[in-house]
């Protein structure tokens, strides 16, 4: 039933564009006396041009003209590196100094009052999974998995933890704290 419909429907429509058609191109060529022509056509102005041949010699300098970049990529959307600055020493030296650079950030961490404490894994083959805590909440984390929704655990070592601060892609590893039991004296 409802291909019925859509054929009614587009039988419907065929015949709708059609009328628009016939009455759009028929009509208007009969009225103008015969020969139709096109309203583009019939308002074009050729361009005013002294001689529409080839200009070979702008075309000559065009071709051995070479390419010379200024350090930027025509294909990138970031802005060209800062020009560098030329400083003058007691008017008799001058030296070129280059574009000023910020100190990288440093390198995320952990919140202070969560601490990796151990590592497991799953007998059949999973990722291993890195507990931490906060006071009295625990934390289990698997690889891949996020923790506090600001960092992605990258891997769990013997040793250490890989994480990623998921906001700025950086990276960072974080040692593996091991807190002697409560009640028997550290060694």
């Amino acid at each position: 039933m409802k291909q019925k419909k859509q054929l009614a429907v587009l039988l419907i429509l065929m015949a709708v564009a059609s009328g628009i058609w016939y009455f759009g191109y028929f009509r208007e060529g009969k009225s103008s006396g015969g020969a139709r022509t096109l309203t583009a056509v019939k308002k074009y102005q050729v361009l005013g041009i002294d001689n529409p041949s080839l200009h070979w010699p702008e075309l000559d300098r065009a071709r051995k003209t070479e390419y010379k970049t200024n350090g930027r990529n025509p294909f990138s959307t970031e802005a060209p590196p800062p020009p560098s600055v030329v400083v003058a020493r007691n008017d008799t030296h001058r030296q070129p100094i280059g574009p000023m650079q910020a100190p990288p950030p440093p390198l995320p961490t952990l919140p202070g009052n969560l601490k990796f404490f151990g590592y497991g894994t799953v007998p059949n083959g999973t990722a291993r999974r890195a507990f931490f805590s906060d006071g009295e909440d625990v934390f289990i984390v698997s690889e891949g998995e996020t923790l506090l929704g600001r960092y992605r655990i990258v891997k769990v070592n013997n040793n250490n933890l890989e994480f990623e601060e998921i906001a700025t892609g950086r990276r960072n590893t974080t040692p593996l704290i091991e807190e002697p039991a409560s009640g028997l004296p550290a060694s």
